[in-house]
């Protein structure tokens, strides 16, 4: 199958993808505020550049959008340049897996969420970092 959109305007969509302060980055930040929790860095120089870092507790949150990362739920395989996009894809599993592995073996928690978690349930998102934090005394 072919693209349906011409090598400008695909260009054009696929530069606006942003990769940080995302809608659910976004929101996750701003419930975490209203909370109470602070003491958090955004987009923090560790290895996957976490989404929230949580640098006293040691605790790494990724917020993996559904089709980027694979949700086991959400995804659905593309139907054109279906190789170069599923290689592409795997290679972000694959390197979420070896970015997990190194920041754990480093002492890290880490916590990932899917895009659609954040707007189905975000208050269990919430109250999840909260236990973490909580048990990380």
């Amino acid at each position: 199958m072919t693209d349906v959109l011409t090598p400008e305007q695909r260009k054009r969509n696929m530069s606006s993808i942003k990769s940080k302060d995302t809608k659910p980055e976004i929101k996750i930040r701003k419930m975490l505020w209203e909370n109470g929790i602070r003491g958090y860095r955004i987009h923090y120089d560790l290895p996957g550049k976490p989404d929230i870092a949580f640098t006293k507790y040691k605790i790494a949150v990724f917020i993996d959008g559904c089709y980027w990362h694979k949700c086991p739920e959400c995804f659905r395989e593309p139907k054109t340049n279906t190789e170069f996009w599923m290689n592409k894809i795997n290679g972000n599993v694959e390197r979420d897996k070896k970015i997990t592995k190194e920041l754990e073996d480093s002492g890290w928690t880490v916590l990932r969420f899917w895009e659609h978690e954040v707007r189905k349930n975000p208050d269990l998102i919430i109250k999840k970092i909260n236990n973490s934090i909580k048990s990380s005394f």
